[in-house]
């Protein structure tokens, strides 16, 4: 293992291991003293880093409090506060969906239906625009305070950057600003439906994201509805067994599946 400090390879591992049993190494270069966890934003912790994944995956997927989460953990012989529970997301649900995002890039198809839901943030309703493709897989989302012309045409450029290519069509409502925001930072040639019955498949798919969020009863601050929104949105799609409509998995496959995901996204956030 190479010096987290100087880099060097020429380490030497101890036989004295830390109170989590974690492996501890000395550098022959710069002599420090360094365990698994050093450099890397799960150094400090307290409590072993799978435990601390495992809170904040179960926080963005399943309908869970932050005491709810606190409370299950008792049993395992881990004891923290749900205002653990909270810090621990706003610190590794960013590094979880960025490794996410990085490797869904390129994956959307070539036709996509694009609409925004309501979600309330410290009493006040916000706009959150989300976008799948034809197959119902994810594209890209965006919390946004108003909805008007400039957040349509952020969206739009943000989830162009994630795809990293431009659809042929897309689908929305009867919104104003969609048309001008498409041609805009689209392209002229892309085809631009308008009916809100051709939108039906998203508005079924809001349903992740608000069903999800009614049991927080809102959130707090717009900073931490927006970093959660995204990342419940990632880890819904990494999650998800049907990558085409129509697709039968078998209930045995979609077991196995899940547990060969969930041993790569620690490995993801561990690597972050």
């Amino acid at each position: 293992m190479n010096c987290p400090y100087c880099l060097s390879s020429a380490t030497k591992e101890q036989q004295k291991k830390t109170t989590l049993g974690y492996r501890t190494f000395r550098c022959s270069v710069c002599r420090r003293a360094f365990n698994e966890r050093t450099g890397t934003p799960f150094n400090f912790l307290e409590y072993p880093t799978e435990i601390v994944l495992l809170v904040v995956l179960w926080r963005l997927r399943y309908k869970l409090s932050l005491r709810d989460i606190a409370e299950m953990f008792l049993e395992r012989g881990f004891v923290f506060t749900h205002e653990a529970v909270r810090d621990w997301e706003a610190r590794f649900v960013p590094l979880m969906a960025e490794q996410l995002r990085a490797g869904r890039h390129g994956q959307a198809g070539l036709s996509w239906y694009v609409d925004e839901t309501y979600v309330k943030v410290h009493g006040k309703w916000c706009y959150l625009y989300r976008a799948i493709d034809a197959d119902g897989n994810f594209v890209d989302c965006m919390l946004s305070q108003k909805r008007d012309m400039d957040a349509a045409q952020r969206f739009f450029q943000q989830a162009l950057k994630m795809v990293g290519h431009a659809p042929e069509q897309v689908t929305t409502d009867g919104h104003g600003s969609y048309p001008r925001a498409i041609r805009e930072t689209l392209g002229s040639m892309i085809v631009h439906r308008c009916n809100p019955y051709l939108n039906n498949r998203l508005e079924q798919d809001h349903r992740g994201i608000k069903q999800r969020y009614y049991p927080m009863r809102g959130f707090g601050s717009f900073t931490s509805a927006s970093r959660f929104c995204c990342a419940f949105d990632e880890v819904r799609q990494f999650f998800r067994f049907r990558t085409m409509t129509n697709q039968s998995v078998p209930l045995a496959q979609q077991r196995a599946l899940f547990c060969r995901r969930l041993d790569s996204l620690k490995a993801l956030t561990m690597r972050a």
